[in-house]
C-alpha cells in the first residue's frame, strides 16, 4: 500500500522578544520582512542613531568631501555635550584636542562615544544642525519614511524618532553601500586616549555569525539593539526596540536574547536564493517600428527571494509586458514586470528593463509595422 502523504509542517510563529514595544527580522538580500510586531511604531532609537551618523560620514568620505586622515577638533560643544562629564556614552576626548577622523569614527561606532559623534558632525557639516539636515536627507534617500533625526548621537530630543523597519533598512543600506565602514561594527574593543572600552553589542561574544550592528539605551527609549548576522551566503537583520526595565543587566540580556532568537528563527526556517542576475536574458519580446525585431529584457540588479526552506520548487514566475512594445527604446528603460508567486500569492516583483537600446526603424519600416499593428488589432 502507498505511504500516506507527509503533512505540511507549518513554520512556528517568530519568538517575540520579551518586553519589546517593536521588533522585526528582515532578509538582507532583498529587504523582505520575515516577521514583525509594530514595525512602523515611532520610537526613540537612542544610540542606534549613530548608524545614521556613520552612514552620512561614509557617504561624504566616498564623495571626497572629507578624508580619514583629517584632524578633527574636539570643540567645547562636543566636549560638554558628549564628554566624560555627561551621563551618556563617551570616548573621553580632551577639550581642544585633535583626533583623526578615522579614530573618531571608530570611537563612535565601537565605544558609542557621543563626543565623537558631535565632533564628526561639526567637522563634516560645520555644525550639528547642518549635519542633522544631512542625516534627514540621506534617511529619505534610503527610504526611512518614519524617521526624523534631531542630533547625531541619539540622546532624547523632541521629534527624534525612528522605527524598527527604518532601522533595519538603514542597517541594510550601510552594509550594502559602505562595507568598509560597516566592518568597524564587528570590532569588540577599542582604545582612545589611553582608555580601553568594549563594544556594547554583547552578541559579538555570543554568536560568531553576528558582526553588528548597534545598541542603544536611554530612559525614554529603553533598551534597543539593531543586529545582523551572516551564515553561509544568507544575511539577516533584526531590530528590537523599547524594552523597559530598571536593571541594566536585565536590559542587556533581553535585547540580546530577543535579537538572537529572531536571527536563529529566521535562519532555521527561511532561505534566500538569487533567481536572476543582470547578465541573464529573461524574455525577448517583439519590438514594433524598431531597427531590431526584438529586445532582450532582464533585471537591473540581482533579484532574490526568501521563502520557507524546501519551497523553492513551488515558485512560479510570471512576466507582464505590453502587447505592443514600440521603438525607440533606451537601454535600462522599464518595459514590464517580473513577478514571483508562491502558493498563488505574489511574494516578490522587479521591473524588467531593456538590456540594449533599440532605435527607430526607417520610414518604410515604421509604415509597414504600423500596418501590421493595425491588422493585428482587427
Amino acid at each position: 500500500a502507498p505511504s500516506p502523504a507527509a503533512a505540511t509542517v507549518q513554520i512556528p510563529p517568530a519568538p517575540t522578544p520579551t518586553g519589546a514595544s517593536s521588533w522585526l527580522v528582515m532578509d538582507y538580500s532583498n529587504g523582505q520582512v520575515l516577521a514583525s510586531q509594530n514595525p512602523d511604531q515611532r520610537l526613540e532609537p537612542a544610540s542606534i542613531t549613530k548608524v545614521m551618523t556613520s552612514y552620512v560620514v561614509a557617504a561624504e568620505l566616498k564623495a571626497g568631501k572629507i578624508k580619514r586622515t583629517d584632524q578633527v577638533l574636539i570643540s567645547e560643544n562636543a566636549w560638554r555635550g558628549g564628554g566624560g562629564g555627561t551621563d551618556g556614552s563617551t570616548s573621553f576626548l580632551p577639550l581642544n584636542s585633535t583626533v583623526s577622523l578615522d579614530e573618531l569614527e571608530r570611537g563612535m561606532i565601537i565605544q558609542s562615544g557621543n563626543d565623537a559623534a558631535i565632533a564628526l558632525a561639526e567637522h563634516v557639516a560645520g555644525s550639528e544642525q547642518s549635519f542633522v539636515d544631512l542625516m534627514n536627507s540621506y534617511a529619505r534617500k534610503i527610504g526611512m519614511n518614519n524617521s526624523h533625526f534631531m542630533n547625531p548621537h541619539g540622546l532624547s530630543a523632541p521629534e527624534h524618532y525612528s522605527t524598527a523597519r527604518d532601522l533595519a533598512l538603514l542597517g541594510r543600506a550601510l552594509i550594502r553601500d559602505f562595507p568598509e565602514t560597516y566592518a568597524y561594527n564587528s570590532i569588540k574593543e577599542y582604545t582612545v586616549n589611553g582608555i580601553l572600552q568594549h563594544n556594547r553589542n554583547g552578541l559579538l561574544w555570543k554568536d560568531a555569525s553576528v558582526d553588528g550592528i548597534k545598541t542603544g539605551h536611554t530612559s525614554a527609549a529603553g533598551y534597543c539593539l539593531l543586529a545582523s548576522a551572516k551564515r553561509g551566503e544568507q544575511r539577516l537583520i533584526s531590530a528590537v526596540m523599547g524594552i523597559q526595565t530598571a536593571s541594566s543587566a536585565e536590559g542587556f540580556r533581553l535585547r540580546e536574547n530577543g535579537n538572537l532568537a529572531l536571527l536563529n528563527w529566521g535562519f532555521r526556517f527561511y532561505e534566500s536564493r538569487t533567481l536572476y542576475t543582470p547578465d541573464k536574458t529573461i524574455s525577448s519580446p517583439r519590438v514594433w517600428k524598431g531597427a531590431a525585431n526584438s529586445v532582450a529584457l532582464g533585471v537591473a540588479a540581482p533579484f532574490s527571494v526568501t521563502v520557507p526552506r524546501g519551497k523553492f520548487d513551488a515558485l512560479k514566475a510570471n512576466i507582464d509586458v505590453p502587447k505592443y512594445i514600440i521603438a525607440p527604446l533606451k537601454a535600462g528603460q522599464k518595459i514590464g514586470t517580473l513577478r514571483i508567486s508562491l502558493d498563488g500569492k505574489v511574494i516578490a516583483e522587479a521591473p524588467l528593463v531593456a538590456k540594449t537600446a533599440v532605435a527607430e526603424a526607417g520610414f518604410f519600416g515604421r509604415l509597414w509595422d504600423g500596418f501590421l499593428m493595425w491588422w493585428d488589432k482587427l
